[in-house]
C-alpha cells in the first residue's frame, strides 16, 4: 500500500478538471512522445537530489521506485509511513516549478501558490 501524489505541467489557466483528465489520460497509459516540460525536469532534479529514487536506499520514501515520469508529469508513490518532511517537500517544489499536485486519494488538485485565486 503507498500514499501517492502526482504532480503536473499542463498549460496556463489549466483547471482541476484539466489535472483529472490528464491523470485518467496516463492510468489509460496514454502518454504523448514529447519533449519533457522543463518544469518537470527540475523539480524530477530537485526531489530526486534530496531523495534518490536510483538504488534507493532502506529510509527511502518511495514506495515505487524509480518514479514514474513523462513528459508533462511525475508520479510519486510513497510509503504511508515517510516523513512528513517529504510532503511538505513535493508541495514546496510542486509549487516553485508552477506544478499542479494532484492527490488521487481524494481526487484534490492543489494548484501552485501562484495559480490560487487573490
Amino acid at each position: 500500500m503507498s500514499f501517492d501524489l502526482s504532480v503536473w505541467a499542463l498549460e496556463d489557466g489549466a483547471t482541476p478538471e484539466d489535472v483529472r483528465t490528464a491523470v485518467n489520460g496516463c492510468r489509460q497509459g496514454r502518454h504523448v512522445d514529447r519533449y519533457p516540460d522543463p518544469r518537470v525536469v527540475s523539480f524530477y532534479r530537485a526531489i530526486t537530489a534530496s531523495y534518490p529514487d536510483r538504488h534507493p536506499g532502506p529510509n527511502s520514501p518511495w514506495a515505487v521506485a524509480p518514479l514514474h515520469a513523462a513528459h508533462d508529469h511525475v508520479e510519486l508513490n510513497l510509503h504511508p509511513t515517510c516523513a512528513d518532511q517529504v510532503l511538505l517537500d513535493i508541495e514546496r517544489l510542486a509549487g516553485e516549478h508552477g506544478l499542479m499536485l494532484f492527490d488521487p486519494q481524494d481526487g484534490s488538485v492543489y494548484p501552485p501558490p501562484a495559480r490560487l485565486p487573490g
